[in-house]
């Protein structure tokens, strides 16, 4: 009953209230001595405050009328949770509007909080400018959160919105072109993830059906493919396909891109990939059981256990395991369309 009580004096918006208001929160099979009881143990704790306590209900336990709410007394244990985890985080996150907002508010925050302190404890604060959804899948784990699901209003609210170095717009896309492929009906693109491999592929795009050759430096692809039709000057009916690193990270941006506009895999470039030794170092990096599933799609039954064995494994295969020979004969002889 007590806690009862607490719960529903924290929601109660005015400063004062009635007897008769609190007795509507007892049970019908509940005694009016333990409900005074517990009256009593909330004016000891000073969080009710007897007004004019002559004028009572008269009763064996005596309760008066109205009672005053100490606002500050109902929240006194959160505010102290909130001023300990300060003393236990890093300095660049800032918790003092959290001081005044409502515990419901607190614990739906405070594992989001937990993360982000995480992530500066083992990363520091970032130097490189990144998308949201790149910066919101390594502090949290879903390229989602920041941008979709409220994470830049906490990130506001902490004060640490500034400081994450979030690409707010697109950039102009990075590209080469193949001046042939212009009057075609349909316009092939090919995103890599990495420089390496674009400045080898760049060197046989006139040999290939493609109009262009995309740079997609990592995350920063997902804003900037916005600028594709405009940069080309096209506007027409747009095939993407997307060759990244075989890891968690590069399967993740690839599921974000397709996300936002069509993207197929460059499914050929990925099966030579296979074909090579695994490479380690990538062990921390977040599994998205939702990217690696739609990912895994576009493979043989064979195919996907050697995938998912090689993330298991904390493996991976970067895009420059494929040599530039490789890399030239897999474009020029795939059948793309």
């Amino acid at each position: 009953m007590y806690q009862d009580l607490i719960s529903y004096l924290k929601k109660y918006k005015n400063s004062t209230i009635t007897l008769g208001n609190l007795e509507k929160l007892v049970p019908g099979n509940y005694s009016y001595d333990k409900f005074a009881e517990n009256i009593g143990k909330l004016i000891n704790n000073n969080i009710l405050i007897e007004k004019n306590p002559k004028d009572n209900n008269g009763k064996r336990i005596p309760l008066p009328y109205k009672f005053g709410i100490n606002k500050y007394g109902l929240r006194k244990e959160h505010i102290n949770n909130v001023q300990r985890y300060i003393l236990n985080i890093s300095r660049e996150i800032d918790l003092q509007e959290y001081l005044n907002l409502s515990e419901e508010i607190w614990n739906k925050d405070i594992p989001y909080i937990s993360k982000i302190n995480k992530y500066i404890e083992e990363n520091g604060m970032p130097k490189d400018y990144v998308t949201a959804q790149e910066r919101s899948f390594h502090i949290v784990g879903d390229e989602k959160w920041i941008g979709e699901k409220g994470g830049k209003k906490l990130l506001d609210r902490i004060k640490l919105w500034e400081k994450l170095n979030i690409i707010n717009s697109a950039d102009p896309l990075m590209m080469a072109v193949n001046p042939k492929q212009f009057s075609r009906s349909e316009y092939l693109h090919l995103v890599v993830e990495n420089k390496a491999t674009f400045m080898a592929l760049m060197q046989v795009l006139k040999e290939t059906e493609f109009t262009s050759l995309i740079f997609g430096s990592g995350w920063k692809i997902i804003a900037d493919i916005d600028m594709l039709e405009r940069q080309l000057g096209i506007n027409g009916n747009n095939k993407i396909y997307y060759f990244g690193d075989l890891d968690n990270e590069g399967i993740s941006i690839w599921n974000s891109l397709n996300e936002k506009v069509h993207t197929y895999l460059a499914v050929e470039f990925y099966r030579e990939l296979l074909k090579k030794p695994c490479s380690r170092g990538k062990e921390t990096q977040q599994k998205n059981d939702k990217a690696l599933k739609n990912f895994v799609n576009f493979f043989s039954e064979k195919e996907k256990i050697k995938l998912e064995e090689i993330l298991k494994n904390g493996e991976y295969l970067p895009q420059e395991a494929l040599n530039k020979d490789e890399l030239g004969h897999i474009w020029r002889n795939t059948e793309w369309i």
